[in-house]
């Protein structure tokens, strides 16, 4: 039995087969050795001090292990497991505590690592649950600390030098490992108990039990101290998996914010916050921890990013998401005429809906259409899980998709649609110094090379240092970085050379050169395959494959067209992509990204979650300035270039039916302000289509 004040300690100590001391449980080694002594803190007396050791599931251990230690496979592989070793520790004690007249005991241990980072994160990955005393314990460094202000921080004590700091006279050789260690700390605790230090244990460390959700407003201050990025989830995970991959570390209320992609779907990523920055710490030392099969990377992020994603200003939304821990659903694919009876007829009587029609939120466009979105709460997990088995089953004429949610994730949804406009601005315009137009080269003659498994982090500069001297041969503009879905690089990139000679001197040279930690393999390739690539398609031993948005027709057209990226292209950048040099106006006017395909390709329909290029950068460095509505007419005169004149906006039109022509969708936005003419030369329009535009109206459709 424990007790917050309790009149007994027990002193434990533990070894992984892994790291040891501040790195105790951050390579997710398993727990090999466990001691411990009871200790009375009002006779200062002690019971037995005992020492078992641990089975693990793998019993390889690692250097530093086996040096520290002393432990060998064979003398381990006749051990107890894990769960059995605790169930025998709870027995010992409690025999210990009825010997010594006791009859509760609190935790003490050396730091924190043992409880949060070993025994917490093992026992869920085993699926056996631990006693209540292994969620209350005494951290002994912090106590010692407040006994002793003047020692070491509490981030650099050790048992040594908290030993050597109150003058204790210990060999450490003397005893077995784990012996030593028990044992010294106990004589720690009687020298604080001391009438000189009086020191009282009253203030354990505690562990959540369960990860507790609930919202959290934009006006709530988050320390970014307290904040992590998980990266590489299962896109299925909800916020309770990710609880159960912290585990042992306590999470803020509300504290786990999965993101979503632009289509409204998780991306692998979440945002963490925590109760403290020591908990953020711990967490931090998770990085690349698995979660099943997959490993978990986790980075630092901030309070802002945190806000962005999980914060919410709507009282509708506030009011759902009061009802205190409540498992949530989403519900995707709902037809527009759907009413709250359909869905809780959907749903039917084996998954009551929490508060009946108050426990349904329906997620709509700023001008109260219905998006096909909806969230329902349930009061227990058995209710979500016969919620969930309805997954894909009809209502109307559609299928309907069900998936656990959250609440930041709520929050995410309606922030996102809440906030569209209906009719969306143009970000200010970069002007490159550099005079466009330019040209990526089509054909098949290879003066182009291809770099694959470039780190992640590589750059522009980072290419160009990588080519060395052959850098004075690239094309201008000719480097381009290829980014996956997520717009993250993917560790492609293309280059355009000044002839295939010096493409195949490149490709021969450079081939399996390093770049920092990981060689780069470099392929001579033609700009036509460069061409299919950047625009979508894939290239590997078994040929070209065609971008997955072009249709066949389009497709062969585009096989022997040149692509040209029209000059206005390169005033709408996408600002992670561009030069490292630019000048303080450019990054506080930097625009979001937009994706812009060759002009030519007028019947190319371009999934714009595929991959997109970059930039081309030539081998100097390129630098951009933001630039005013004046500039940008001038640039546009200048060139003689169209331009898109400030006032004004390009709609873009998701979900429309197939057969849609050109009138069903000027009748769509009939009444709004058309545009001047200067809009014509910018589209590539067809004889009957610039017909309809140049006729008289009072409105125009782009």
């Amino acid at each position: 039995m424990t007790a917050s004040h309790s009149d007994s300690l027990v002193v434990l100590f533990g070894a992984t087969a892994g790291a040891y001391g501040a790195k105790l449980g951050s390579d997710e080694r398993e727990l090999i050795l466990l001691v411990w002594q009871v200790v009375d803190l009002h006779s200062k007396k002690v019971g037995t001090l005992h020492k078992s050791l641990v089975k693990a599931d793998n019993l390889e251990l690692n250097d530093q292990c086996r040096e520290v230690s002393g432990l060998t496979p064979e003398g381990l592989s006749k051990a107890e497991p894990l769960d059995r070793v605790l169930q025998q520790f709870s027995q010992l004690v409690s025999s210990d505590l009825k010997l010594l007249g006791r009859s509760s005991y609190t935790l003490c241990t050396d730091g924190q690592l043992l409880i949060r980072q070993v025994l917490h994160p093992e026992a869920s990955k085993k699926n056996f649950l631990l006693s209540d005393c292994f969620y209350s314990f005494y951290d002994l460094r912090k106590e010692f600390h407040t006994c002793y202000p003047n020692s070491a921080p509490v981030k650099d004590q050790t048992i040594k030098s908290m030993a050597e700091y109150i003058g204790l006279e210990t060999d450490e050789t003397e005893e077995d490992f784990g012996v030593w260690q028990v044992k010294t700390m106990v004589a720690i605790i009687f020298s604080m108990l001391s009438e000189t230090c009086n020191c009282r244990f009253t203030d354990p460390e505690t562990v959540k039990y369960k990860y507790e959700t609930g919202p959290c407003s934009k006006s709530e201050a988050v320390d970014s101290e307290t904040v992590i990025r998980a990266r590489g989830l299962p896109w299925q995970s909800s916020d309770q998996d990710i609880a159960r991959f912290f585990k042992g570390l306590n999470i803020a209320k509300g504290g786990v914010a999965l993101c979503l992609n632009a289509q409204g779907r998780r991306n692998g990523e979440a945002l963490v916050r925590f109760v403290n920055p020591e908990q953020r710490d711990l967490a931090l030392e998770r990085h690349k921890h698995h979660m099943g099969s997959r490993y978990i990377e986790v980075y630092k992020a901030t309070g802002e990013e945190f806000l962005k994603i999980a914060g919410g200003t709507s009282n509708e939304v506030a009011q759902f998401l009061s009802k205190e821990n409540q498992v949530i659903i989403r519900m995707r694919g709902l037809p527009f005429t759907a009413t709250l009876e359909d869905v809780l007829g959907f749903l039917g009587p084996e998954c009551p809906v929490t508060g009946g029609k108050e426990g349904l939120l329906f997620v709509k466009y700023p001008d109260g259409r219905p998006t096909g979105d909806a969230f329902v709460l349930f009061s227990c997990e058995e209710y979500a899980q016969n919620a969930l088995r309805k997954h894909k089953e009809i209502l109307g004429k559609r299928y309907i998709e069900l998936f656990r949610s959250t609440a930041a994730e709520v929050q995410q949804v309606l922030n996102r649609y809440l906030s569209t406009p209906l009719i969306p601005t143009l970000p200010t315009p970069i002007i490159p110094v550099i005079p466009p137009p330019y040209t990526i080269a089509a054909g098949s003659i290879r003066d182009c090379v291809r770099l694959r498994g470039l780190p992640y982090t590589a750059g522009i500069d980072d290419i160009l240092e990588f080519m060395g001297d052959a850098t004075a041969d690239i094309k201008p503009h000719g480097v381009h970085m290829v980014l996956n879905q997520q717009g993250r690089p993917s560790g492609d990139a293309f280059i355009q050379m000044k002839s295939s000679d010096r493409a195949f001197l490149v490709a021969q040279k450079c081939h399996k050169k390093m770049m920092k930690d990981r060689y780069v393999e470099v392929f001579q390739c033609s700009g036509e395959e460069m061409n299919f690539v950047l625009m979508g398609g894939t290239l590997n031993r078994s040929g070209l494959s065609p971008p997955p948005c072009l249709s066949p027709p389009a497709y062969a057209a585009f096989q022997t067209a040149a692509a040209v990226i029209p000059a206005e292209a390169a005033l709408y950048q996408p600002q992670a992509l561009l030069s490292t040099t630019r000048t303080p106006q450019a990054s506080a006017a930097a625009p979001p990204t937009v994706t812009y395909y060759p002009a030519q390709a007028a019947q190319l329909y371009m999934n714009y979650t595929a991959y997109y290029p970059s930039p081309p950068v030539s081998p100097t460095t390129v630098g951009y300035i933001a630039a005013p509505p004046a500039a940008v007419a001038a640039a546009a005169s200048a060139t003689h270039t169209p331009m898109l004149p400030q006032p004004g906006a390009l709609v873009r039109m998701q979900g429309l039916p197939y057969n849609t022509g050109m009138k069903e969708i000027l009748s769509f936005f009939q009444g709004y302000q058309y545009a001047p003419d200067d809009y014509n030369g910018l589209i590539q329009l067809n004889d009957q289509a610039r017909s309809v535009l140049q006729a008289p109206k009072e409105w125009v459709c782009l």
